[in-house]
């Protein structure tokens, strides 16, 4: 049995420890939901107690870094804590600081953007250094919400004439022909997600301007066809139901001075029968190609509510356990098992 550790914390101010533990202590219970460790608030000072040194240091590198962004003027939200937490487990070093307030997208005077994880640093540095950036891993891992961010950003600096966001179609049990309306109007419903993300950013009349102006454009991805993009920033979301003539027609409207991200689940994939995805042969025609970047996101990277990160796990065990299950059904029914 592992010998019970415990650490003294001491802090000289006792409003930024309480801000530290945030609103009936539930900063501490993330701390402690996420590490195992336990912790005991008293006055200026904090105790923490665990069986795994790993537990403690990860649990005092969180509340030792934290106070010292409070401390600096940092205003601490209970996500924050658990974005601390993820990324200090992933990287021990990592200098909680620089990342929440130095590596910021101000994306508008309603929105900043920090990253959140080690592999959205990672992101954000691709579509900084890249024209062509794909990124791909579970939804909640906000890889468009950041492409999106990123994207106004650079409109609001007038690195970029426009943003060009664009989604496929899929027809997810339905056919479009009975939907009601025009084209346009058949389609929106796959295409509110990227107008959600515009308006978290932005103010409701700004987003309506700049859509009318042509300067943001929301558009099903056959709209592309036989177009050159110039001097534009352009998001494919939903990217794993291409085919590859439609990735292959995506990529090629890139003009002079563009940047593409290219965002998708490939554990998601709603084409018919057995379509090939256009973003899964993507990564084997394009992983050598100089300019292109390729950012995996996991589990551990996802910043929705905290019980996402749990779903996906347990879909994904779910998913292994039935294909075990097959295999092992497979063995007793094969007659060249029988010997």
């Amino acid at each position: 049995m592992n010998e019970n550790l415990t650490e003294h914390l001491q802090f000289s101010n006792s409003a930024y420890v309480q801000e530290l533990c945030g609103p009936q202590g539930r900063n501490l219970e993330t701390i402690h939901s996420r590490t195992g460790v336990v912790i005991e608030n008293r006055g200026s000072s904090i105790t923490i107690n665990s069986r795994e040194q790993d537990s403690l240091e990860l649990a005092r590198s969180c509340l030792l870094q934290i106070y010292a962004l409070i401390e600096s003027g940092y205003k601490v939200y209970p996500e924050d804590v658990e974005a601390a937490v993820r990324i200090l487990s992933q990287d021990k070093d990592a200098d909680l600081k620089r990342i929440f307030k130095k590596e910021v997208f101000i994306v508008s005077s309603k929105k900043t953007i920090a990253p959140k994880s080690s592999t959205q640093r990672q992101y954000l540095q691709a579509i900084k250094e890249k024209d062509l950036v794909f990124g791909i891993g579970p939804a909640g891992t906000g890889k468009t919400y950041l492409a999106v961010a990123v994207a106004i950003s650079y409109l609001m600096q007038r690195m970029v004439k426009r943003i060009v966001l664009a989604r496929p179609a899929v027809e997810a049990g339905e056919k479009l022909g009975f939907l009601p309306g025009d084209m346009l109007e058949k389609v929106n419903p796959y295409l509110r997600p990227l107008y959600d993300a515009l308006h978290d950013m932005l103010e409701f009349g700004k987003v309506q301007e700049l859509l009318e102006s042509g300067m943001i454009e929301v558009a099903p991805l056959a709209f592309m066809r036989g177009r050159t993009l110039n001097e534009s920033f352009i998001i494919l979301d939903e990217a794993q139901n291409t085919t590859p003539e439609q990735m292959k027609m995506f990529l090629t409207r890139m003009g002079l001075g563009s940047k593409a991200v290219v965002t998708g689940d490939i554990t998601q994939i709603d084409l018919p029968g057995a379509a090939v995805s256009g973003l899964i042969q993507s990564r084997e025609v394009l992983d050598q190609i100089e300019g292109v970047r390729f950012i995996y996101f996991n589990e551990h990277d996802v910043i929705r509510h905290s019980l996402v990160a749990r779903i996906i796990k347990a879909y994904e065990y779910f998913d292994h356990r039935k294909i075990q299950r097959q295999m092992d059904r497979n063995q007793l029914t094969d007659p060249e098992q029988d010997t």
